[in-house]
Order: structure tokens, then sequence, then C-alpha cells
């Protein structure tokens, strides 16, 4: 039986079998599959997971054998994600027995969309045809002029017609995502075609009509691929800086630019300094790879055995589920690179467990998003952010994979502490050993960690971050010969398409995220930006780093963890870098931040997928989440007053800042949940919060004060002095 204190519930009485928890620990391995997503059966099936297939063998080989120039690889990468995307994904949620729309509007409609994408497949075919095997490879001249227009209007056309008429049936295709995924190829093939010639001319004056027709046709489509995987925040965003790219001439202040016309935004936007830029240079290369590196753990069940682990090492512990997701949920995020996707998957095992042993519906869901969005910080793999942050700044990755580690210790503790706490204050207890699986029996499976070794030796070795990405990737294969799930050919492609599915949401939002980096690059408001932010900072670094913080929330606020560092380094780095900040505490800050977006309110995304799962009010988890997750939003500023946080300097002082720093986020959890030996006053809880602040600074005068004020709380805690000894002698 477990006890569970004043949050007990009757669920709680009945106990839990080993068989239970290891049968929803499979779950965690298991596809998430959302409201608009469609599952396919038969011939329809194949041929979505031989496309999926397909495009991750592609990034392999290309990655690992025979690579590609950059453009037409990046351009492959987006195309082959839209195909994918707008063929599985639906408009709007679909249903298993969803209508079937007709009427005269609604096939008008889809005449027009038909004709318009069809001509210009039409013309593009003309072009290559010509182009490869004619005589004479200048493109026909009526191919090139009439091959835009009408592939923009059908390609509305087909948009609009997913949006009023909406084909909900789950399992199958859409009239008007096939026109839509058609257009996609269209016009990315257009721009690999004619890459070598649009590397010279795209952004200036003798770009061509069509190339300016094929580039607004690409950009309409990665952004409504990107409201359909991803939701309007990001496009919202996107679309006002698309706005501010023609409204320029007319806005007061530093906002105010000359303008531009369409031909050179648009096609300026389809180069490396917009769409095909960092983030997408990362999507194809690092995020691809440890997607698909974590679709073969999946597919050999590793998932599983880490939940497994967890809950045999934490299991019993008081509160045992919160902490066994602390640890499930870091491991995975890591991997799997989005916050709200990781919540979804160790969320769904994790909260009803929680919930079982007292603690209440929102704040299981908020344990869940602050250990998922963790695993973004958690070296080596970061989420991918390590790869972005090394591709923008250059600095070499392994240099940011050792600045994490103290940072990425410091928050899971500070979570486990708010977590032990919180079980101490309700009297709650763990589950019972007989119900977990046994350690034992787990550590004889510990060879199931190689993986994830060998992906860290490799790392740490020199091997390039895709080699050794690939050698983890074939350990994965290897090492699921020595259990039940062997990976034969059958589990080799679903890993593959899994790995496929699991990647698009990342490939829409990369390209979005790459149109508001083009738009920055264009106008320049990023270093006017970067003024203003000097000016109002008056060469003040902490408030400089307070606006920048700030704004990396805001940007963050609904925006997947890749684009909203993407975009607010974009925009906020180089003005704190201007003002002395060393540029990789500069851009650990922005990143600290926008992770942490994912569970400020009032647009949480981790925390609302956490409260659709555990059935609570998601405005109230998403303020419990921040609660939890707080000393994710000191610690940047701990390694900005120190560098011995980032592992930099004699190995005394990083000693010194990392105990230091842990005591510090200790007290600052007894502070926010007012318990420590037993419960805190509010007057006291005051104190421990001074204390912990001065214990962060890492100076040797503040720590000193800091133990002072934490030893006379602890004196207070135990009954061992009085509150009126404390203040004697105050008149």
């Amino acid at each position: 039986m477990v006890a569970t204190g004043n949050h007990g519930s009757k669920e709680a009485e009945e106990g839990l079998s080993v068989s239970l928890i290891e049968k929803e620990a499979s779950k965690v391995d298991a596809e998430v599959v959302v409201g608009n997503q469609r599952i396919f059966d038969g011939y329809r099936h194949w041929v979505i997971a031989a496309g999926c297939v397909i495009y991750s063998v592609f990034h392999l080989f290309v990655m690992n054998i025979y690579p590609l120039e950059t453009w037409a690889y990046r351009l492959s990468h987006i195309g082959g994600g839209l195909v994918l995307g707008y063929l599985i994904f639906g408009a709007s949620t679909v249903r298993v027995d969803g209508p079937m729309p007709r009427s005269a509007t609604n096939l008008a409609l889809l005449a027009v969309a038909a004709a318009g994408i069809g001509w210009g497949l039409v013309a593009l075919l003309a072009i290559w045809i010509n182009g490869t095997l004619g005589a004479n490879p200048v493109p026909p001249s009526w191919a090139m002029t009439s091959f835009g227009i009408p592939l923009f209007v059908g390609s509305v056309a087909a948009v609009a017609h997913s949006w009023l008429f909406p084909h909900q049936r789950k399992d199958r295709f859409s009239a008007a995502d096939i026109l839509l995924a058609v257009a996609s190829a269209v016009a990315i093939f257009y721009v690999i075609f004619f890459a070598r010639q649009l590397q010279l001319r795209a952004g200036m004056p003798m770009a061509l009509p069509s190339d300016m027709w094929a580039a607004i046709t690409g950009v309409l489509l990665i952004v409504e691929l990107t409201r359909r995987l991803a939701g309007l925040a990001l496009v919202i965003i996107a679309g006002v800086f698309v706005a501010y790219a023609f409204l320029g001439p007319w806005l007061p202040g530093i906002l105010q630019h000359r303008g531009y016309e369409a031909k050179r935004f648009f096609t300026y936007i389809f180069t490396d300094n917009g769409i095909l830029g960092a983030p997408i240079a990362i999507s194809s290369t690092y995020i691809i790879l440890f997607v698909i590196f974590a679709a073969f753990l999946q597919a050999t069940r590793v998932g599983e055995y880490f939940v497994n682990v967890a809950f045999a090492a934490a299991g019993h512990k008081r509160g045992g589920p919160a902490k066994v997701a602390i640890f499930a949920s870091g491991l995975m995020g890591m991997i799997n690179g989005t916050s709200a996707g990781n919540v979804v998957a160790t969320g769904s095992l994790t909260i009803p467990l929680m919930k079982r042993v007292g603690y209440k519906p929102q704040t299981a869901a908020a344990v869940e998003a602050a250990a998922s969005s963790g695993g973004q910080i958690m070296p080596p793999i970061m989420g991918a952010g390590a790869f972005i942050m090394a591709e923008i700044t250059g600095i070499p990755y392994l240099d940011i994979v050792y600045a994490a580690i103290i940072p990425a210790i410091i928050y899971f503790v500070s979570v486990y502490f708010m977590v032990d706490l919180s079980a101490q204050k309700f009297g709650m207890v763990g589950l019972p050993r007989a119900d977990l699986p046994k350690l034992g029996a787990l550590l004889r499976q510990i060879y199931l960690f190689t993986p994830i070794i060998v992906l860290i030796y490799a790392l740490f070795s020199g091997y390039s971050v895709i080699r050794s990405g690939t050698l983890a990737m074939v350990t994965a294969a290897v090492v699921s010969w020595l259990t039940p799930h062997k990976m034969g050919p059958r589990q080799l492609l679903f890993a593959l398409e899994m790995g496929a599915r699991m990647t698009l949401q990342l490939v829409a939002v990369c390209a979005t995220a790459g149109i508001i980096v083009g738009v920055i690059a264009l106008t320049g408001i990023g270093s006017r930006f970067s003024a203003v932010l000097l000016g109002l900072a008056d060469q003040s670094q902490i408030l400089a780093l307070f606006f920048a913080m700030c704004v990396s929330i805001i940007l963050g606020m609904g925006m997947p963890t890749t684009a909203a560092y993407a975009v607010a380094a974009s925009v906020i780095a180089p003005g704190i870098i201007n003002l002395g900040v060393e540029p990789l505490t500069a851009h650990f800050f922005i990143f600290y931040f926008a992770v942490m977006s994912a569970i400020t309110p009032p647009v949480a995304l981790a925390a609302y997928a956490g409260a659709a799962l555990a059935g609570s009010d998601p405005m109230k988890t998403s303020v419990e989440a921040f609660k939890i997750g707080l000393a994710a939003f000191i610690v940047p500023y701990m390694f900005f007053y120190t560098d011995a946080m980032l592992l930099k300097g004699h190995w005394l002082d990083i000693l010194h800042v990392a105990v230091t720093a842990v005591l510090g986020v200790y007290l600052l959890c007894c502070a926010v949940q007012g318990w420590m030996l037993g419960p805190v006053p509010i007057w006291l809880r005051v104190v421990l919060a001074g204390a912990a602040l001065c214990m962060i600074a890492g100076g040797w005068l503040t720590d000193g004060i800091g133990l002072l004020a934490w030893g006379a709380a602890w004196l207070v805690q135990k009954r061992m002095i009085k509150v009126q000894d404390l203040v004697r002698g105050s008149d």
C-alpha cells in the first residue's frame, strides 16, 4: 500500500504491478499521433512509409557517403519535408469517418488549383527536359514566362480549398493536399535546377520574375505547413517580419527603412541568408541525424529501458514518479529535440503515476514540463541546441558541450529539490518496491546504454558530430540483437520511417525561422535593435541582459526551441556582445531563456502539453511549471557573473562555484516551497531567498553571508534558537 499524506488518492492505495509499469513504459517508444495527422492503411501506408524511408536514407547517404552541393542538399531537405508533410498532416483535425464535401464551389476551387499547379508542372518539365536533353540549354521562353503565376495562384487556391473544405478522412489523401505536395516539389525543384544562377542573381535586380514566383510559392507552402505542424504563433511572427520588409518606408524611428520590391525580397529570402541559412543547415544535418538516432532507440526499445531504470532507481523514493520524470525526461528530451514532444512521449506514463501517489494534476504536468524542457540544455546533444549555437557563433561544438555541463546539472538538481521538498511537505512516499521493475535485472541489461556511451566517447575523441551520431545509430542496431527486440530489416525500415516523420515539424519550423532571420539580415533591424538595447542599458551589461531575457522569452512563446533561439540570437546577441559580454556567455544566456519560454506563462507549450495529459488547467499548470523551473531563470545570470560556471578557470574555482550554486538553488527551492526541515514562515522564506541569492552570486563574501543566513534559518527550524534571539538588541 502507498501512503500519500494530504493529497493521497484512492487509486494510490490500490498499488501498481510491475507488469503495469512495464506496459506503460513501452508506450514511451510509441509514435505520438496529433489530431490532424492521417493514419493510412493498405497501399497508402506503403506509399508514405516508402517516402519516409527514402527521405531518411537520402540524408544518411549524403551526410556519410556522397556529399551534395550545399544549396541542392538543403533544398532537397525542405522539398522532401514539404511533400511528406502535406501528405501526412491535414489542414485541420481529421477523423475516421469524416465527411467528404462535394459542392460546385468546392470543385471549382479544386479545378483552379489543379490547373495552376498542373501548368507549373508542365512548364518545369519543359525547362528540365530542354536543359538536360536538348541541344540548346536555354530554357523555352514560354515556360519561363508562364511558369510562376499559375503555380502561385494554384497553390493559393489549394491552400484555400484545404481551409474552406477540409478533407476529414483520417485514412485518405486529400486532393488539395496532394496538389500542395506537387506544388512543393515544383517550386523547390525550380530553385534546385537554377541554384548556380540564383546564387548570383537572387536578391539582385537581374533576378527573373519566375525566380520570384517560385520563391513566393515556396514561402507560402513553408508557412502553411508550419501552421499545420507548429501552430499559429511562429506563423504570425514570420508574417509580421515579412510585412515589415515592405512597410519600412512608412514606419517611424529605428523601424524605418527604404523598403524592398517583391522580386528582390523573396529571391533574397530563398538563399543561404534566409531560408537556406543556419537553421536549415542544422536541421538538414545534425537535427535529422539525431532524430533518426532517437527513432533507432525507439525501435530497439531503449527508451522503454531508460524509463524502467529510472523507476527502479527512484520509483520507491518519496514522490517517486516525479523523480522518475526528472531522469527519464531529461534523457529522452536531450535526444528528441522538442520540449512539448517529450512531454507527450514520457508524460503519458509519468503524469498518471504522479497523480496516483498524490500529486495534483497541475503539479504532475508541471514537473514533467520542467524536466522535459531541461532536456534541451542537457549535454551532449542538448536537443540540437548545441549544434545551432556552434553554427551561428563559430565556437567549437565540444567547447559548448563542456560549458553546458554545470548549468545543466544545477537545473536538474533544482527540479529534484523542488520535487523532494514538495513530497516532504505533503507527506508523499514512493511506490512499493514490489511494484517496481527490479534494478538488478535491469542492470544485467546495462549494455542498452552502449549507444549513448559510444556517442559521448566518439564526440570527445574528436570524431565529427555526424560520424559520432552514425556510429551511435549503428551501435543501437547491433545492441538490439542482445534483446528480444532484435532490429531486423522490418525494424530498420520502421526506424527510418519514424525518423522522417519526427523530423517534419522541425523542417517546417527551421525554414520559417530562416524567413525571419533573412528579414533581419536584409533590413538591418538586428543591428538597430542592438543599438537601442545599448542605449536603454546605458552601457550596463546586467540591464542589457535583463532586456535580452525578456525578448528571448517573448520571442520563444509558442515557438519550438530551435526557432526561438535562432531568431533571438539574430536580434539580441550582437548588442550584448558589443557591450563586452563573451560570445559564448551571450549565446548561452539567450539559449537558456529561449528554452525556458516553453514553461513561461502565458504561452507555455510544454506546460500546455502536460496539462492536456493531466486534465488540468493550462494556465495554472504553466505557473506551476514556471515555479518548478525557477532556477533556470537564475542560472544564466550565474554564468554571466563567473566564467567558472562554464568550466573556465582553475578547478578549485569551478568546484567552489558549483558547490555554492547547488546550495544556493537548494535554499531557493526551500523558499519557494515554504519547507526546509518543516513549514517555513513567510519572513523566514524571505531570509532563505536572500541567502540563496547570496550563494548564487559566487563571491566569497556573499557566500559567507548566505551560509550565515542559512545557518540561522536551520537553527530556527530545529528550535535551537528563538526568533527573539535573532532580533535581540535591534532596539
